[in-house]
């Protein structure tokens, strides 16, 4: 880890911004610091854009004075009930805050607060390694405060509470979900007395909104490796509580000597093969809940011994609740979500038998825009340790992917409308809008998908017409009056 000196720090706060946040505090005759996440970072060697800067007084009135400094392309915002201000300039966000003490009820994770001292605000932060602060005053700019070895904690990459854990989780137990991210993020290990305060103050989590636990878990999930944050979050307790649908996942049964595949470790290998394709958060909720239906339709046959028969069709349905319950949007993410969850079999039925053109024109056809995701998320859920069988189903996917390319590029499928349309059909027939229209359509969809026909008007057309007189209906208008 790198781990500059007061010298190198100084030039690495040397930027006019932090120049001018030391003239303001140096004008006010204020002690201020910067602290926290963007100190963490500085020695983590991680890019940050937002500054927590706390001050000894009043943070809103640093706040003020910054940004008449800084002139008209400063962006101020006061949040006078909570004693703080923002200050948005370019592509960087400073928050001043005054330095305060904090005490907590038992029923609330909203702190009394009053104002404080440097040592105070330390004493509030929710880890060693987010307590340590850079003083900004000229007389003292660049130079560290440490007061509970946040460095030896970086260094050693641990997580840890700066005074008693257990007191810290009960108080605000937000900070028990920060501390699995936080470790999971970073990549870090948590302290041993910290992870036993975990287990001892999960039920504290009850207390928390379903809208900043899914917050802290939306950031464990777009981590590097997020099974690291699930598995703690499993170890210590909190998952049952949190997120019951998964842990109902775990364990192997055994019956007449037959066991089915473990779906909890398994999502978490599927979820972490996926986040090293892409970063988009809801592709990678499709990767934790595609097997969410398993549970539900597991049953024991003695001829195909363990069966999750529609389990894919299930786990749809479940997505809409698990969103309402964590208070997720219920627009067209969550839809997304559930028809990759829904879908998820479909590539891999097809890449397990003969890669036919009509089995992936109609994959192309259901999936839509949404095909290369839905892809990525098939080959994520190879997880089988028989090698050959996993060759043998990357190489069939590496097949439908060319195939996918090829019929697209021909016959147009994607987001596929038909080439004639049902108005069409009933000028052509003299019909109203009625059940033989909507079967004629559905008669050209499937010739189109089956390639009977190529995705032409023309031949779409004469298609329709040779089937109508299947069904006893005349094209000449005459005939139909």
């Amino acid at each position: 880890m790198y781990t500059p000196d007061r010298e190198e720090l100084v030039k690495l706060l040397d930027t006019p911004i932090f120049r001018k946040i030391s003239q303001t505090a140096d004008e006010l005759d204020m002690e201020c610091y910067v602290v926290g996440g963007y100190v963490r970072d500085i020695f983590l060697q991680r890019p940050s854009k937002d500054i927590d800067v706390v001050v000894v007084g009043k943070g809103v009135d640093m706040a003020r004075a910054f940004a008449r400094k800084l002139g008209r392309k400063a962006h101020l915002s006061v949040f006078a009930n909570f004693g703080t201000a923002q200050v948005k300039y370019h592509d960087l966000e400073i928050e001043f805050v005054g330095a305060r003490k904090e005490s907590y009820t038992h029923d609330s994770r909203n702190p009394i607060v009053e104002d404080g001292t440097l040592e105070d605000d330390q004493n509030r932060r929710d880890f060693t390694i987010n307590a340590l602060a850079i003083c900004l005053n000229s007389a003292r700019f660049g130079e560290l405060v440490d007061p509970f070895d946040g460095m030896l904690d970086l260094e050693d990459r641990i997580i840890r509470t700066p005074l008693e854990p257990g007191i810290t989780f009960s108080d605000d137990p937000l900070r028990m979900m920060r501390c699995i991210r936080f470790a999971t993020q970073l990549n870090f290990y948590i302290e041993e007395e910290t992870f036993d305060a975990l287990c001892e103050n999960k039920e504290r989590i009850r207390i928390i909104s379903r809208e900043r636990i899914n917050d802290e878990l939306n950031k464990i999930i777009l981590s590097p490796t997020p099974s690291k944050g699930f598995i703690e979050l499993d170890r210590c307790g909190l998952l049952e509580i949190i997120f019951p649908q998964l842990t109902a996942m775990q364990g192997v049964e055994v019956k007449n000597g037959y066991g089915h595949k473990e779906m909890f470790y398994h999502t978490l290998e599927v979820l972490d093969n996926i986040a090293k394709h892409t970063d988009n958060l809801w592709l990678r909720w499709a990767a934790l809940l595609h097997d969410i239906g398993k549970p539900r339709t597991k049953r024991w046959d003695p001829i195909q011994k363990w069966t999750f028969h529609n389990h894919n069709a299930v786990g749809e349905k479940m997505v809409l609740k698990i969103f309402k319950e964590f208070k997720m949007p219920l627009n067209e993410k969550m839809r997304y979500v559930a028809k990759l969850v829904g879908m998820h079999m479909r590539p891999i039925v097809i890449a397990d038998n003969e890669v036919t053109d009509s089995a992936v024109r109609r994959l192309l056809f259901d999936a839509g825009d949404d095909i290369d995701d839905l892809m990525t998320l098939c080959e994520a859920d190879i997880t089988s340790k028989n090698e050959v069988r996993k060759k043998h189903f990357l190489n069939n996917f590496r097949t439908v992917r060319q195939k996918l390319k090829d019929l697209e590029e021909r016959d147009r499928i994607r987001n596929f409308q038909p080439p004639v349309d049902g108005k069409e059909i009933m000028d052509l027939f003299s019909l109203p809008p009625c059940d033989t229209v909507g079967r004629l359509k559905a008669m050209v969809k499937d010739a189109i998908l089956d390639g009977v026909i190529p995705n032409e008007h023309d031949a779409a057309l004469a298609y329709i017409i040779e089937r109508a007189k299947e069904l006893g209906i005349d094209c000449n208008p005459v005939a139909n009056e």
